[in-house]
C-alpha cells in the first residue's frame, strides 16, 4: 500500500487530526521527521491544515547543530512552512534530576515543543516515531523488566502529541525519500552502540528479522493489543481506587489496607503505581518496589515503612497505608527560660516542664513520655532542638556514653522521624531525648531535693 494512504489510515484510526488543525512538527532534519513533514504537507489540502515546524537544540552536539538548523530552515522555506528553534540544557537538567541523558532530553524536548505550540496556538504536535521505533521500544522495555503498561510501547496519541508514522516501517520511509529524491541529515549519534536503543537496532533487530521478517509488524501489533488491554485494566484500577482512597492531598494519599489485602494482585500493583504517581511522578519505580509495598500491606506492623526513590515513603498505619512525598518534619530550636509549657509547632506536641518536690514524685513515670530529672543538675535556659551530627548522651540505665544515631537505630525510630524528636539540652549537655530516655547524668539520686518533671503531650 502507498505510504500516504497508510499514514492517512493511521491518522483516521487514532483520530489524530481534525479539519483545520494547526500542527507543529518536531523537525530534526533526520529521515523520519523530514518524511513526516513532507507527508503532512501533502495531506494539508485534504485536512485544511496549518503546518509549522520546530527544531530543538539539546546542547549535546554543538558542532552539528548550526548545519542542521540551516538545513531545516531551508527545507521549511521551500515548503512555505513557518520554522522555529529553541535551545534546552539537557546536561544540567540530567545532572540536577539524577537521570540519564536520553530521558532528560526527552522530557525537555517535549516541554519545549509544548511551549512553542502554546506560543503559536498549535492544536497538535506531530513527532516522527515509526513502527521500528515502536518495536525497539517494546524490546528495550522487555529487557528492563517492564509490565503490560510499559510493553504497550509508544502511544500513537498522547494528549496533543500525535505520531502519524507509528505504523510505517523505516524501510518504507527510506523508500519514500529515495523515490522523491528528498535529502535529509544523518545524525552520527544514531550509530553509537553506547546507547541501548542503538544496540537493539544495530545488533538485535537484524537477528530477530532474520528469524521473522515480519517482526516489526508483529511486535507493533502486540503493543497495540497490550495497549488496549492496558486501557481496560486502567478502568478497573480507577474504580478500585475510588473504593480504596481514604484521603488525598497534592503530596499524600491514604489508602484503606483491608480492601487491598484481598484485591486482585494485578489491579493492586497498578493501583499502587497510580497512587504513587499521584503524589510524585516517579519514573524509577521498579517491580520490586511495588512488591515491597504489597508485603508491607499484608504483613507489616503499624509504623513500618518503606523508603522509595525521590523521597517518597509508604507508611503502614493501623488501618491505612499512607504514601507521601511530604518532606519529613524538622524541629526548630526553642529556648526555655523557666519551667513552662512549650508548644512545638512542627510536631504538634507540647513539652510541659514543671518544678516539683522530690516527695511529690510518686513513681518515675514511664521514663519516656513522663521523665523526672534532678532540678539542681539542670541549668536554665534549656534548649529544645532537633538532633545534630555528633550528638551523644548517657542513656539512663545503660551505664555508658552512646551516640544518638546508634540510640535511634536501636529504638527503631524511623529515619524520616528522627529530625522531629525533641532533644532537651542544658548547658551543652543532653538532658533527655523527649519521649524516649533521660540522660543518666541528670537522674534523681539520694541528694536530690527538687525535681524537674518533663512531659510530652499531644496538643489538644
Amino acid at each position: 500500500m502507498d505510504i500516504i494512504k497508510k499514514v492517512k489510515q493511521t491518522i483516521e484510526k487514532y483520530n489524530m487530526l481534525s479539519i483545520g488543525d494547526h500542527v507543529l512538527v518536531g523537525l530534526s532534519g533526520g529521515p523520519d521527521s523530514v518524511c513526516l513533514l513532507y507527508i503532512l504537507n501533502m495531506l494539508k489540502p485534504e485536512y485544511r491544515l496549518k503546518i509549522s515546524a520546530a527544531y530543538i537544540d539539546h546542547g549535546l552536539r554543538p558542532e552539528d547543530v548550526p548545519e542542521e538548523i540551516e538545513f531545516c530552515k531551508h527545507l521549511c522555506e521551500s515548503l512555505n512552512i513557518p520554522f522555529y528553534t529553541q535551545s534546552i540544557d539537557v546536561k544540567n537538567f540530567a545532572k540536577n534530576e539524577k537521570m540519564n541523558i536520553q530521558e532528560a532530553a526527552r522530557i525537555l524536548r517535549y516541554a519545549a515543543l509544548e511551549q512553542i505550540s502554546l506560543n503559536i496556538k498549535a492544536h497538535k504536535i506531530a513527532v516522527a516515531h515509526n513502527a521500528d521505533d515502536q518495536a525497539e521500544t517494546v524490546i528495550m522495555r522487555l529487557l528492563r523488566g517492564a509490565g503490560p503498561a510499559g510493553l504497550s510501547g509508544i502511544p500513537p496519541v498522547r494528549k496533543k502529541i500525535i505520531r502519524p508514522l507509528i505504523e510505517i516501517e523505516r524501510s518504507e520511509i527510506e523508500k519514500f525519500l529515495s523515490e522523491r529524491n528528498i535529502s535529509y541529515i544523518t545524525d552520527a549519534s544514531n550509530e553509537s552502540l553506547k546507547y541501548l536503543r542503538n544496540k537493539i537496532r544495530k545488533t538485535l533487530m537484524p537477528v530477530i528479522k532474520s528469524i521473522s521478517p515480519q517482526a516489526t509488524k508483529i511486535i507493533s501489533r502486540t503493543a497495540d493489543i497490550l495497549r488496549e488491554e492496558n486501557d481496560y485494566i486502567n478502568i478497573a484500577v480507577t474504580k478500585a481506587l475510588m473504593r480504596l482512597m481514604s484521603r488525598k492531598t497534592d503530596k499524600t494519599v491514604e489508602l484503606f489496607c483491608n480492601p487491598m489485602e484481598v484485591l486482585n494482585i494485578v489491579i493492586l500493583r497498578r493501583a499502587l503505581r497510580v497512587a504513587i504517581d499521584s503524589v510524585r511522578d516517579l519514573k524509577g519505580l521498579s517491580f520490586d518496589h511495588i512488591e515491597e509495598i504489597i508485603k508491607l500491606i499484608k504483613t507489616g506492623k503499624p509504623g513500618d515503612r518503606i523508603y522509595l526513590p525521590k523521597g517518597i515513603r509508604a507508611i503502614k498505619g493501623y488501618s491505612t497505608l499512607t504514601i507521601t512525598a511530604e518532606a519529613p518534619k524538622k524541629l526548630s530550636t526553642y529556648e526555655i527560660a523557666e519551667p513552662e509549657d512549650v508548644y512545638l509547632k512542627e510536631t504538634n506536641v507540647v513539652v510541659s516542664l514543671k518544678e516539683i518536690k522530690k516527695e511529690e514524685v510518686k513513681d518515675f513515670g514511664d521514663g519516656k513520655h513522663t521523665i523526672y530529672a534532678d532540678m539542681d543538675k539542670v541549668k536554665f535556659p534549656l534548649i529544645v532542638r532537633a538532633r545534630k551530627a555528633g550528638d551523644y548522651f548517657y542513656p539512663f540505665g545503660f551505664g555508658k556514653r552512646k551516640k544518638l544515631q546508634d540510640f535511634f537505630v536501636d529504638e527503631k525510630i524511623p529515619r524520616d522521624e528522627r529530625d522531629a524528636v525533641p532533644i532537651i539540652e542544658s548547658n551543652g549537655a543532653i538532658v533527655c531525648i523527649a519521649g524516649y530516655r533521660l540522660d543518666d547524668r541528670f537522674k534523681i539520686d539520694d541528694n536530690t531535693k527538687r525535681c524537674l518533671q518533663i512531659k510530652i503531650l499531644p496538643k489538644l
